[in-house]
């Protein structure tokens, strides 16, 4: 449900603020929301096993005859529609994986991400990603050196933590307000010189799937 939040009129309005921060900072923000940073088959073949397991087990002690030909297909197919549902609900996989772990696939998608785009190769090294996980329920930020430079250290930390309080319940107006609030703290420590160029987009990359 969450993810159908983050539609085509939430990433203009996602673009339109980053419009209007970069007018008043030297910074070059990318959002990137994602559906998951990680494939999670593990958890869907792990949750495919255990229907498979539950199903098997009803079949052997249940008080129905089954044909015992038909049993190892009936195992088979309750695997496979039981990876099939894993696959579709992140109710399932976050249930099924550690929180340590979808920590890392978050931040391992950020990394790749900040390099990917290019935010990492910014002449005046102030890129700057916002990074949004939505199975993870994660949020993490990437600054480049020019920022880390000019926004004093106890400041940034603040907002790098106040920012990622939105990932617990993700929505497009929560982001748009931290996304601001940190606009701010970046427009009083790293104002708009006027001899930036914008090269990074400033709309919103949006990978639900």
């Amino acid at each position: 449900m969450t993810s159908k939040k983050f539609d085509s009129t939430a990433g203009e309005a996602l673009a339109q603020t980053i419009r209007e921060i970069e007018k008043s900072t030297d910074a070059e923000i990318v959002i990137v929301v994602r559906g998951r940073s990680g494939t999670y088959r593990h958890a869907d073949y792990l949750f495919g096993a255990v229907v498979a397991f539950v199903g098997l087990l009803f079949v052997l002690f249940s008080p129905f005859n089954f044909h015992v030909f038909w049993i190892p297909f009936d195992v088979v197919g309750l695997f496979v529609v039981g990876a099939f549902v894993s696959s579709r609900s992140d109710l399932i996989r976050r249930s099924l994986t550690t929180r340590k772990f979808r920590a890392s696939a978050a931040r391992t998608g950020a990394a790749s991400m900040f390099y990917e785009a290019g935010i990492a190769n910014t002449l005046a090294e102030n890129g700057l990603l916002i990074y949004l996980s939505l199975l993870e329920r994660r949020l993490d930020m990437i600054a480049d050196r020019g920022i880390l430079k000019a926004v004093p250290p106890l400041k940034w930390n603040n907002a790098v933590f106040e920012l990622k309080k939105i990932a617990r319940q993700p929505d497009p107006e929560s982001l748009i307000k931290a996304a601001r609030d940190l606009g701010s703290l970046l427009a009083e420590h790293l104002p708009a010189t006027g001899e930036n160029p914008n090269e990074l987009a400033d709309g919103p990359r949006i990978e639900l799937k």
